[in-house]
């Protein structure tokens, strides 16, 4: 899977189409990820212990890896990612401006 934990992506279609997010999960068998305030669905919790409150709790949902595209850091722009090698080492890189990323 070419998108990490911790890149900025950006949504591009659904309900939130246009929304940038970091991701905080990567499931690579299931080919979703999850990225904070995208996919937002309500969850009823039920208190676990005494003295614990129940509620209703707002929970970040996985969503497909082929909604969603990385933000260059430095040109700011949503890009595939490419691959080099630099010193025996395979480096992620932006397809538009050749920036590294992260």
């Amino acid at each position: 899977m070419r998108i990490k934990k911790g890149d900025t992506v950006q949504v591009l279609s659904g309900n939130d189409k246009g929304t940038k997010g970091e991701v905080l999960e990567v499931l690579p068998k299931a080919d979703k990820l999850v990225v904070k305030g995208v996919n937002v669905r309500k969850k009823h919790m039920k208190p676990r212990k005494q003295g614990e409150e129940g509620g209703i709790v707002p929970v970040e949902c996985a969503i497909p890896s082929s909604k969603v595209n990385v933000v260059c850091p430095k040109c700011g722009k949503t890009t595939k990612v490419g691959y080099s090698v630099e010193k025996d080492e395979k480096v992620r890189i932006c397809k538009k401006c050749g920036a590294k990323l992260k």
